[in-house]
């Protein structure tokens, strides 16, 4: 059975829209890119799009590929210093020249709707987190209306990035998973795969886990994400989608529940300002 992201997140956002309706002051989301990549711009725009759908305002500021870290630092303080902005998002990678670390490090820990700084991250760790990273966000929304059990259950996350997998691996535990993390130097893979009732792959090579590594009665949630000829395809084969009990679809699965909490927390993040929460 497919876990349908996209009905989720359709589902989510009528209530945000709702929501929103009702604030006199609307939520702000700033999205700063740096260079001209065609996939990130796409991305970048299409969050413009269905956040100004919801009712939000957003604004999104282009730089150009040769930013220094110096100059994008300075554009991260004036939106800090902004009251009207209430989400900062700058995406993700920047050009190798830019220290990424500078730059997260510098977000308004109130504006940080990635969830990427390092006190929202220390938070996250210690169970106190409000503004969760995106995708780890989405996927435990998509396991809750899908009622999935996660307590006492064994979940593998295959993948340590600190977008993903250490997040979500923080956030299973939370929920009282017994999690293992695996990562592309772990030996005999398949052994953890064979003993797990949930798998989270976020290891970002296309279809590195084949149908026949998996077992029927097993949860797969596939953060993949490629191009190839024969379109969009994620870290798990297509031909695990007929055999396994439930599985996240690519395209369709994590990527609008991705989108539909950043929405979310740049909602979670004004009312944060706004003295709302």
């Amino acid at each position: 059975m497919l876990l349908d992201g996209k009905k989720i997140a359709k589902e989510i956002k009528e209530n945000l829209k709702k929501e929103i309706d009702l604030l006199e002051k609307k939520p702000h989301l700033a999205v700063v890119l740096v260079g001209n990549d065609p996939a990130s711009l796409t991305y970048v725009n299409s969050k413009k799009k269905q956040s100004e759908a919801l009712g939000m305002i957003s604004t999104v500021i282009k730089l150009e590929a040769s930013t220094t870290t110096e100059a994008l630092l300075e554009v991260v303080h004036t939106l800090n210093d902004d009251p009207n902005v209430h989400g900062i998002l700058v995406q993700l990678p920047l050009p190798k020249h830019i220290d990424t670390n500078i730059i997260v490090d510098a977000i308004d820990v109130k504006k940080d709707v990635d969830g990427l700084t390092p006190l929202n991250v220390g938070y996250l760790r210690n169970d106190r987190a409000k503004l969760v990273p995106c995708t780890p966000k989405g996927i435990m929304t998509l396991l809750d209306k899908y009622e999935i059990e996660l307590s006492g259950k064994n979940v593998l996350v295959i993948g340590r990035s600190q977008l993903v997998g250490k997040p979500i691996a923080n956030l299973l535990m939370a929920r009282n998973a017994t999690v293992t993390q695996a990562h592309s130097k772990t030996q005999n893979l398949n052994k953890f795969i064979e003993n797990s009732d949930i798998i989270v792959v976020a290891i970002g090579r296309k279809e590195m886990i084949k149908a026949e590594d998996l077992k029927e009665n097993q949860i797969v949630i596939d953060v993949g994400i490629h191009r190839d000829d024969k379109g969009l395809v994620g870290d798990v084969e297509k031909r695990a989608y007929d055999k396994v009990r439930y599985i996240t679809p690519v395209p369709g699965g994590v990527g609008p529940m991705t989108l539909v909490s950043l929405f979310e927390n740049t909602l979670i993040a004004y009312k944060i300002q706004e003295g709302i929460a």
